[in-house]
């Protein structure tokens, strides 16, 4: 996460990144569909993918949504503008908040009365001075439910991330080697983690989203994990074309995969796990060779050690299989 911190300097004020800005429009866009990942937690063969990417990338959604109305204003005010959707380094949480949309939450999320947790935020900048609207105060009160559910404990405080340990940083963002002490954690989620934000006791005002692309498309809403253990390049570009999980890459998404096949201890998976032992990724490799201890035990994994690690010449795979 050192991206966030080398570029401060342009998150904290909005006229460097466009020094004609003289207000700040900002939105948020309901996606909730009344149903969360907690449902499939225990539902050990299902993978859990965040609700917000169970169907079209938002970006796109969005951006067209954003272009059109940014227009619209331009037309109105006699303005020039610039949008953006997660495209720089906008402080959108902030700024919702001093335009009254909602409140940074003790998950620092942003929470609003209206929609609880499931907002994605966007903002047009505008060359014009506009009326300031009534910033939301902060509604959490003693509520701890956020900080006592997350599987990492990565809210190390209230309004404060350990991004590191959190395990949608961790399947998404993180790109090597996920430490072992996070994967028993990880449980059966292979795409994000929503558990803070469905623990929230705001969402019972929540609405179901009238944008179809935010509806869950079916093969995302609980996929059994072997529908995805024998993707390759061209099968994962394919099937996520249109959803933003396309971004990781196909080698980091089946390394999720495989942790959580791993936490499933369903023997199902063996045939597939067996195969990934030869995969090109070492990512693959070395999460494949962890996945099939969980699957066998230390005893039973001894024969494959014996086959695969002396022709195994990547360090973290190698580190896998001694830890057999």
């Amino acid at each position: 996460m050192d991206w966030m911190k080398e570029r401060s300097h342009l998150r904290s004020n909005p006229n460097i990144l466009w020094n004609e800005a003289k207000s700040i429009i900002v939105l948020g866009m309901n996606y909730h569909y009344k149903c969360n990942s907690l449902e499939l937690l225990q539902k050990k063969d299902k993978g859990i993918i965040s609700v917000y990417s169970r169907n079209t990338d938002y970006h796109k959604v969005i951006k067209k949504k954003l272009k059109k109305l940014s227009f619209e204003i331009s037309k109105l005010l006699d303005c020039n503008f610039k949008y953006f959707v997660d495209t720089a380094p906008v402080m959108e949480k902030p700024i919702s908040m001093r335009g009254g949309i909602g409140w940074q939450g003790k998950h620092t999320n942003l929470v609003s009365k209206n929609f609880g947790s499931w907002l994605f935020l966007s903002s047009i900048f505008i060359d014009k001075k506009i009326n300031n609207t009534q910033a939301e105060v902060n509604h959490c009160g003693s509520c701890s439910s956020c900080i006592d559910i997350c599987p990492t404990s990565a809210i190390i405080e209230p309004y404060k991330l350990d991004a590191t340990k959190c395990i949608s940083y961790l399947t998404i963002e993180y790109k090597g080697v996920i430490d072992e002490r996070f994967r028993k954690l990880i449980g059966n989620r292979i795409y994000g983690c929503d558990d803070c934000l469905a623990a929230c006791p705001w969402n019972k005002f929540a609405k179901k989203s009238k944008e179809i692309n935010f509806h869950p498309k079916k093969e995302f809403l609980n996929p059994d994990l072997g529908n995805f253990l024998n993707l390759n390049e061209e099968d994962f570009k394919k099937k996520f074309s249109k959803s933003s999980i396309k971004r990781i890459g196909r080698d980091r998404f089946i390394r999720n995969v495989l942790i959580a096949v791993g936490n499933s201890k369903n023997k199902k998976y063996l045939k597939d796990v067996i195969l990934l032992l030869e995969d090109e990724s070492f990512i693959v490799r070395g999460m494949a060779v962890w996945s099939l201890k969980q699957l066998l035990g230390y005893q039973k994994i001894e024969d494959y050690k014996n086959k695969y690690f002396s022709k195994e010449n990547n360090k973290h795979v190698k580190q896998e299989w001694l830890n057999c």
